[in-house]
């Protein structure tokens, strides 16, 4: 029952904040326009058949990911920074004092939400690719699919456990742009192959990105779903250490 009421209480904060409705539509609407924008980058005098296509059109199909994933982090650091800089996190644990709870209600209320949108935005996007050029459709094309939509979800998480550790939303966000789009900038302009290669392995985006290559596997720098895992792994970590935080100190 403590479960259900945490749940049903985080659904409700979130359903009633104007913001969650705003970020959720700009997910879906910055995929499926910037995946569109990227296939009508080619024609179909270029790729005639996805066989003869040299382009990997599902993976440019779904670049808007690269962008909509900074408005799934502000949704994930809203929710939970929101309550701090407002001072309401003091009546949330008044009202459900299991510190735990609270933040597994708000993450997995998040991941529904941002698992919907995220459905809808990269069907979307792949629905309007597929109007402008031939794409396939197999395991590989369903695989990018899925993964794209849980690197929106693994991101949302993301920013909720950075806003539970620093409790400010500024510095959350800050720091999760950075972690999205500064390292994996660095990471093609470190003049060592080695590090080159370690950075696009080890740090959580480029690696995440490679679930969506359905051509050309062997050039990846790690594999597609355990590159997926590097990105599951920092984020899941980093609210395990955000929960332990928000267990121990002063709301």
């Amino acid at each position: 029952m403590r479960w259900i009421s945490s749940l049903h209480a985080e659904w409700t904060k979130l359903r009633t904040l104007p913001s969650t409705w705003w970020l959720l539509a700009a997910t879906v609407a910055l995929t499926a326009a910037v995946g569109a924008a990227a296939a009508s980058s080619l024609t179909t005098q270029v790729c005639p058949t996805p066989a003869a296509c040299h382009e990997d059109t599902v993976k440019l199909s779904l670049t808007g990911v690269q962008l909509s994933q900074s408005v799934c982090l502000v949704l994930g650091v809203l929710s939970m920074g929101a309550e701090y800089s407002t001072g309401t996190i003091r009546t949330t644990l008044t009202a459900m004092p299991g510190r735990w709870w609270v933040l597994a209600s708000k993450a997995a209320t998040l991941s529904l939400l941002t698992a919907t949108a995220g459905a809808l935005a990269v069907l979307s996007a792949l629905g309007l690719a597929r109007l402008i050029l031939p794409a396939p459709t197999d395991g590989a094309t369903l695989r990018a699919a899925g993964g794209s939509v849980l690197i929106l979800v693994l991101v949302t998480l993301l920013g909720l456990s950075l806003a539970t550790l620093l409790r400010d939303t500024g510095g959350a966000i800050t720091l999760g742009l950075g972690v999205l789009y500064v390292i994996p900038i660095l990471s093609r302009l470190v003049n060592s192959p080695t590090w080159q290669h370690r950075l696009q392995r080890w740090t959580p985006m480029p690696a995440a990105l490679s679930i969506q290559a359905t051509k050309n596997l062997e050039r990846l720098a790690i594999a597609p779903w355990p590159g997926l895992g590097v990105l599951a792994a920092y984020a899941v970590g980093l609210l395990v250490v955000g929960g332990a935080a928000f267990r121990l100190r002063d709301a």
